[in-house]
């Protein structure tokens, strides 16, 4: 019990982190969607954003996993796998940002950003930033410093935010006042608001990486090249799951674009309302990204343990348990929630949402059950079930994005992750079998769907937000107080929570 109390420690640091940051990050949706209300410029910067993914991870490479599953091998020297991955790390960064920057112009044509083609730029420098900020966060998670990987992202965030609202708000009026004085310099109306968001994006990215620049240090900078090949051997795998994974997440905004009617700009409206409810089911995505940046170091410390299957379906049904009710809070709240986006224009969207947070909490499942092939010497049974996922993506998103638009790329992404779930469960079973309670599992999000059921028969009877909200809140008690009867030897295990159900958390596992 005492590795899961640990695991829980540093998921709710994480969380806590990603929703604080998710949270200020959100406020944004709302302003953003006023300031380029009637323009294709929302479209555009979720264009852009969805592109960059993929040359990050190809930038990256999957070193950030590659350190977790060597660091506890005890034939590596932790201080030369660390530097053997920087220098790695900074040459891979130092080329394909210079393509970037060399290339900008053509690559701004095809995302259909050809007017502004300094995007790319920005871009590409986001990108580099970043990428070289990879390895000192993943260090801080493997050594369990969860508050300072806290400290550096949420002081990224405030410096995101307060640029952002300079650049967009208080420049514009200075300028207007002084239109002759050092904001003429700083501000410039052609650049576009969406040149501001992303230079914002750079100094946020360059700002986190100053404060992580002490774990950049190492004793000795050494390059092993039998341990870089082994490394590369192990994360090619990852990388190629990793662009799979990309595809699943954001190449359903490209495709929009590609596949819709370019008439008035309506394919990039079309981006642009996708993109916006697509932020509705940030709690969910929230919640897997906090357990991932927990769970996967916590995965590969635990493997050597005699009873490392059994905790990890234990972690499974408590992750399942919550993120089930997560999908509860969002949807009985959404007429609160929807307000987040500021054009109502965009509400015809709401219909994606809970596709979507259900195609995100099969994604969270899939990340627990990966642990059986990322702890194995070959990795490539992640590349290619990722890969299969990415080729339903493509497949239907090609296929039926002209007939039903932004609804096929959610039920794209439902299919791709469902399918994704499915493949790794059955075939981790075999490699690597964990006691699931998959039954139980599978009955708690059938509970969820049918209890959102009952509750858009009941709103259906009178449309007042009051009793929806009542209605909503008395079902989400119904759904937290009948997984307390049914769990409650478990709940009576777990510290805090266990002495309140009369229980007594054992000493330690």
């Amino acid at each position: 019990m005492s590795s899961i109390k640990k695991l829980a420690g540093e998921t709710v640091w994480y969380g806590a982190t990603s929703i604080f940051a998710k949270f200020f990050v959100q406020l944004l949706t709302p302003y953003l969607t006023a300031k380029f209300r009637g323009t294709p410029e929302f479209g555009q910067m979720n264009l852009v954003y969805s592109a960059t993914p993929f040359i990050s991870i190809a930038v990256l490479f999957g070193l950030d996993y590659a350190y977790f599953r060597y660091f506890s091998k005890k034939e590596v020297r932790s201080d030369d796998l660390y530097s053997t991955l920087l220098i790695s790390l900074i040459c891979s960064t130092t080329v394909i940002t210079t393509l970037l920057v060399l290339f900008h112009t053509p690559i701004a044509r095809a995302l259909d950003v050809g007017n502004h083609p300094f995007y790319i730029i920005l871009s590409a420098l986001i990108i580099a930033f970043d990428a070289l900020s990879a390895l000192p966060f993943a260090r801080l998670r493997l050594e369990g410093r969860p508050r300072k990987y806290a400290f550096v992202r949420v002081s990224g965030i405030f410096v995101y935010v307060g640029l952002v609202f300079f650049f967009l708000s208080v420049c514009p009026r200075l300028l207007k006042t002084h239109p002759n004085s050092i904001i003429a310099l700083i501000y410039q109306p052609r650049y576009g608001y969406v040149g501001y968001v992303l230079l914002a994006n750079v100094i946020q990215n360059a700002f986190q990486l100053l404060l992580l620049s002490p774990l950049i240090k190492v004793k000795r900078w050494a390059f092993n090249v039998p341990l870089w090949r082994e490394l590369m051997i192990y994360a090619l795998p990852l990388t190629i799951a990793g662009v799979g994974g990309m595809i699943n997440e954001t190449f359903d905004r490209i495709m929009l674009e590609w596949r819709l009617p370019h008439t008035n700009d309506y394919a990039t409206y079309q981006v642009g309302i996708y993109s916006a409810c697509y932020r509705l089911s940030l709690l969910v995505t929230v919640f897997v990204q906090a357990f991932r940046m927990g769970a996967e170091p916590f995965f590969f410390r635990q493997s050597s343990e005699e009873s490392a299957q059994r905790t990890y379906a234990r972690v499974m049904k408590f992750f399942v348990i919550l993120v089930c009710g997560i999908f509860l809070f969002v949807m009985v709240y959404l007429d609160v929630l929807k307000l987040f986006v500021q054009d109502p224009s965009m509400y015809v969207g709401l219909k994606v949402v809970p596709i979507l947070l259900f195609a995100n909490i099969f994604l969270g499942v899939y990340y627990n059950l990966s642990i059986w092939y990322k702890i194995s010497v070959s990795t490539r049974p992640g590349a290619y079930i990722t890969l299969i996922g990415a080729g339903i993506t493509l497949i239907v998103n090609y296929a039926f994005i002209p007939a039903f638009g932004f609804m096929a790329s959610a039920w794209a992404t439902f299919l791709c992750y469902c399918s994704m779930m499915v493949i790794s469960f059955v075939w981790g079973q075999k490699v690597y079998p964990v006691p699931y309670a998959w039954k139980k599992l599978i009955a708690y999000m059938v509970i969820v769907l049918l209890l959102y059921f009952v509750y858009l028969g009941l709103a259906a009877l009178w449309s007042n937000l009051a009793f929806h909200l009542i209605v909503g809140t008395v079902l989400l008690a119904a759904y937290g107080l009948f997984i307390l009867r049914v769990e409650r030897k478990e709940f009576r295990r777990l510290p805090v929570i266990g002495k309140y159900l009369g229980g007594r958390p054992p000493a330690a596992a």
